[in-house]
């Protein structure tokens, strides 16, 4: 099982920063990608940066790419999304997910895929 808990967020002007945080517990080796989602009103939950915990560079939505950063704490099991050049269209909810499964060293078998979500966080930015 695994566990995860956002932090951060809140109500910002636009053009400030913000980050938000996900921090992981329990079975936090099984991890094979972190990645933070978001659901504006009215519209379907998107990406909006992912990172495979075993190597390459984050990706990112288009809207938010140049403003954005993910980075990871490998010891801490947690990561965190800073956005600068907030707007109002950046307010959402923002979930963050981790993808488990596949082979792992020590397994005599591939598990099954599965993704774990947090509760989600608000973020609301103000014109």
């Amino acid at each position: 099982q695994l566990q995860l808990v956002e932090s951060g967020g809140g109500l910002v002007h636009a053009g400030d920063s913000l980050s938000v945080s996900c921090a992981a517990s329990g079975y936090t080796y099984l991890i094979k990608v972190m990645a933070w989602y978001r659901q504006a009103p009215g519209k379907q939950r998107e990406l909006v940066a992912s990172v495979d915990v075993g190597g390459g560079a984050p990706v990112y939505a288009d809207s938010v790419k140049g403003r954005s950063t993910l980075s990871t704490d490998s010891v801490k099991n947690t990561w965190t999304l800073r956005m600068t050049s907030l707007k109002p269209e950046d307010t959402a909810v923002f979930y963050c997910k981790a993808v488990s499964g596949g082979s792992y060293d020590g397994y005599d078998r591939t598990l099954e895929w599965h993704d774990w979500w947090g509760q989600g966080i608000l973020v609301t930015v103000s014109s």
